[in-house]
Formats: C-alpha cells, sequence, structure tokens
C-alpha cells in the first residue's frame, strides 16, 4: 500500500505539471483572464513558455520516479523543494494582496498535501539496497 499511494501521487503530481505546461505554453492569456488576473506585459508569456518547459520537465521526472521511486529519489526530492517554493511563494503573494484565495485556487493548499504525501511515503533504503552500494 505504501508504494501505490506514492505512485499514485507522482502520477498525479505529473499530470498537473503537464497540465501547467500546456496551460502556460498554449494558453497563459485566457488562464489569467479565467483566473481574474490583470492583463499582462507583452513578454510575460515568454517567461511562461520558458516556465511550462520545466514544468514538463517535472511531469517528465515524476513519470519516471511513479515507475520506480526508489531508483529516482532526487525526482522526488526536487518536486518537495519545488512544492515548497510554489507554497511558501503562494503565500507571500496572498499575504500581500497581489492574488486572492479565488485566484489561487488549489496552490494554496495542494502543495502542502504533496509535500506531506512524498515525505511520509518517501522510499527508504533497505539494508540490501545499502549493502549493495558499498
Amino acid at each position: 500500500m505504501r508504494g501505490s499511494v506514492l505512485r499514485y501521487t507522482l502520477g498525479f503530481i505529473g499530470v498537473v505539471q503537464l497540465i501547467l505546461g500546456l496551460v502556460f505554453l498554449f494558453i497563459p492569456a485566457q488562464f489569467a483572464a479565467l483566473v481574474g488576473l490583470s492583463v499582462v506585459p507583452a513578454w510575460v508569456p515568454w517567461m511562461f513558455a520558458m516556465f511550462s518547459a520545466r514544468a514538463f520537465g517535472f511531469a517528465y521526472g515524476m513519470f519516471v520516479a511513479m515507475r520506480e521511486p526508489e531508483a529516482h529519489r532526487t525526482w522526488i526530492v526536487s518536486m518537495i523543494i519545488v512544492q515548497a517554493v510554489d507554497w511558501i511563494v503562494t503565500v507571500h503573494f496572498l499575504l500581500q494582496g497581489v492574488v486572492t484565495l479565488p485566484q489561487v485556487s488549489t496552490a494554496s493548499f495542494l502543495p502542502i498535501i504533496f509535500i506531506g504525501v512524498l515525505v511520509a511515503r518517501f522510499p527508504r533504503r533497505n539494508a540490501q539496497t545499502l549493502a549493495s552500494a558499498s
């Protein structure tokens, strides 16, 4: 059960990253309008497109880790860091009044859930793995 919860979570995070990559590559202005954000300067879609490449990379990493979490723990650690930064930045901009809770939607709580599951289900090295590594 421990492994399946981790695998499902990694797969779900991978899907979320894939969706974010597609949104920020193809429809960033429409997404901003959908959540009620102001029109952005013309150069912002360039940065969003570059972000989308990273989202696609993390989606790939989550799908790789989903297949064999023990062998791809660095992808999991990387995503824990990404989610922590995402949540801290979201809270910062919420507290500054730049964005509202409805605008940030799931970014206000999903990173905490993802971090909790990834840390709780993080694949530990067993004695056999440690012995073969020495």
